[in-house]
């Protein structure tokens, strides 16, 4: 069976583990029945585990009760990016053994909901684990969105990232982050409500900025080239630019610019959101 899934950049700068939207870089899984184990990977992620400890054998053994299968995976998400290439094998990997609800698999794997989400359903969504049980919402995109994506080749894990965020954070910054997230739902939906404050957090990029020495000029940079709004994508490294269509060739320009001033290896693409999600056949 064959399975192809979005990446996904999740937070969106103030929607902290909520948010998510699927992006234009797709991972692919064929799984096929076999005597016995065989993985092969190609693009990002050839090269490493490709026995049981691979993410994909690992849930592909677990929906069918054993590994007797050929394995291929296919990806051009980079790994430890934040941009949701674990979330997004994980929902391959299931759907392709023909698991009933990758999305719970990938949820229960990964422990993204909104990284799983947005790989399965496509677009915007926002998604929660509510006493142990997922619940995804698809939300209304802008046709006019564009996101400039700006991928270091440094890679910074999630763990890492999480790692320096505090246990407790002021009551006016969950206030203040509360109000962004709204007004940056307003602005996704349409591109002419959006209010140059919504992607603005002080929940998570603030304490992360030490990490990456780039990322506030960065995110600096990609705003004064034309973008609507810029933030982290997901845990980094990838840093986002929110555009329309109009100026986001622009906005890129100056986005490879800053990387080549700063003697920055990465690459930078503008993508539009997959609105599809999970395919299978």
């Amino acid at each position: 069976m064959f399975a192809r899934v979005p990446a996904s950049s999740a937070n969106l700068g103030p929607g902290f583990d909520s948010l998510a939207v699927a992006l234009g870089l797709y991972l692919e899984v064929t799984l096929e029945p076999s005597d016995s184990l065989e993985v092969t990977c190609e693009g990002c992620g050839a090269g490493q585990f490709a026995d049981e400890r691979h993410l994909g054998v690992v849930v592909a053994s677990r929906v069918l009760g054993h590994s007797n299968f050929t394995l291929r995976v296919r990806s051009e998400i980079p790994l430890s990016r934040g941009l949701g290439s674990s979330a997004a094998l994980a929902v391959a990997a299931a759907a392709a053994a023909g698991a009933a609800n990758p999305l719970a698999i990938g949820i229960e794997v990964d422990g993204h909901a909104e990284n799983a989400a947005a790989s399965v359903l496509g677009g915007l969504v926002v998604a929660a684990t509510n006493d142990g049980i997922a619940v995804a919402r698809p939300l209304a995109l802008d046709e006019a969105w564009r996101f400039v994506v700006v991928v270091p080749d440094e890679e910074l894990s999630t763990a890492q990232a999480r790692g320096v965020l505090p246990a407790q954070v002021p009551f006016a910054d969950a206030v203040h982050n509360l109000s962004a997230l709204g007004l940056l739902i307003a602005g996704l939906a349409d591109h002419r409500a959006f209010d140059p404050a919504a992607m603005d957090d002080v929940l998570h990029q603030p304490y992360r900025m030490g990490l990456l020495p780039f990322a506030k000029p960065l995110l600096s940079v990609l705003r004064e080239s034309g973008a609507a709004g810029s933030c982290w994508s997901g845990a980094g490294s990838s840093m986002l630019g929110l555009a329309t269509a109009d100026v986001a060739d622009v906005v890129a320009a100056a986005a490879r610019h800053f990387l080549s001033d700063q003697g920055v290896a990465g690459w930078v693409r503008v993508l539009d959101a997959d609105r599809t999600g999970l395919v299978t056949s």
